[in-house]
């Protein structure tokens, strides 16, 4: 019982000593909490309004698309070799096609989207780039010169390929453009649903349903005229294969596969509903997702809150230390 008891008085002491070291550093835990919350809540007010839109899409059964008609042909005559299918779609494919290069190079060319990733560098009255002289300046901020020895030092000079001309204005180029893209687009998959969801987060919020339109745009028109490619190649296929059998009973069914690749080709143009449906189109969104002002001022507060009180302690463990060392240079002595 006293052992039980001793412990229990030697605990009470250590959790008085660490709230006295804790009372006693007070004025330095608040000022730093005080500190750290003003430049966070200062710090978010000069953030800029992300918004995010969204738009969700499924892909269509190739029955219809037209080109279910040819898939039930190649299977039930045991398929003929070179042909493909056309009008057939997949969400994987779908999904492969919103991530390629080549689409969001497209779109970047088509909507003229340089201008709009990179606005510091385009001359609205001029309709055109600035001189690369205008593009340097000095500035007494360390963090933006802090950042740019950081980005020399960590990215790679690009290869000039003789895409420009000399005497060109410089300006970001499709690179840029993609990396910039690739930054603030997102394409995601439900495979219990079947649903693909094409996501953008931008500062202007019209803007970026914008461009969700536009991924979809692109993905329809790209999708639609390799269906009609296709058609069109397995057409010429088809009556080179008419063209060497004479066998009747062949030739009905090399009829029956033209008239599915003329049928698919004709799909094509119609576009309505062709390798995807939309479900939910974008939508302008009405708030922002980021930045998180309130979330951010309160870690701030809890960050620096375990921060001053670890300072505390480290402070009055080099005072002890200080002291006992000291107190053995007096007894030494």
């Amino acid at each position: 019982m006293e052992d039980r008891y001793v412990e229990e008085i030697e605990e009470e002491i250590n959790l008085l000593d660490y709230w006295l070291i804790i009372w006693n550093r007070k004025v330095l835990i608040i000022l730093l909490v005080i500190v750290s919350v003003f430049a966070t809540a200062i710090r978010s007010l000069f953030m800029v309004n992300i918004y995010k839109s969204e738009a969700v899409i499924t892909s269509v059964a190739q029955g219809e698309t037209g080109g279910g008609g040819v898939s039930a042909l190649v299977s039930r005559f045991g398929g003929i070799p070179g042909m493909a299918v056309p009008g057939s779609s997949s969400s994987s494919e779908i999904i492969n096609l919103l991530k390629s290069k080549i689409l969001r190079e497209k779109i970047i060319k088509r909507y003229d989207l340089l201008p709009v990733f990179f606005p510091e560098q385009w001359d609205e009255v001029k309709d055109d780039w600035k001189e690369g002289d205008e593009e340097r300046g000095f500035t007494l901020n360390p963090f933006v010169f802090i950042r740019g020895f950081v980005e020399r030092a960590t990215h790679d000079a690009p290869i000039n390929h003789g895409d420009k001309e000399k005497g060109e204005k410089k300006g970001p180029t499709v690179w840029d453009g993609l990396r910039a893209l690739n930054s603030i687009v997102s394409v995601g998959s439900n495979i219990k649903d079947n649903t693909i969801t094409v996501s953008i987060e931008f500062y202007d919020p019209e803007m970026a349903a914008k461009m969700v339109d536009y991924f979809l745009v692109a993905l329809l028109d790209h999708m639609t005229s390799e269906a009609k490619r296709a058609a069109m190649i397995n057409k010429k296929y088809l009556d080179e294969q008419l063209a060497r059998t004479s066998d009747p009973l062949i030739r009905q069914k090399v009829y029956n596969l033209i008239a599915q690749q003329i049928e698919a080709a004709m799909m094509s143009e119609v576009k309505e509903n062709f390798a995807f449906k939309i479900i939910d189109p974008p939508r302008v969104p009405d708030r922002r997702i980021k930045p998180g002002r309130t979330r951010m001022v309160m870690l701030s507060f809890v960050v620096s809150l375990f921060m001053g009180i670890f300072l505390a302690f480290f402070l009055e463990f080099i005072k002890n230390a200080k002291a006992e060392r000291d107190i053995s240079r007096k007894a030494t002595n």
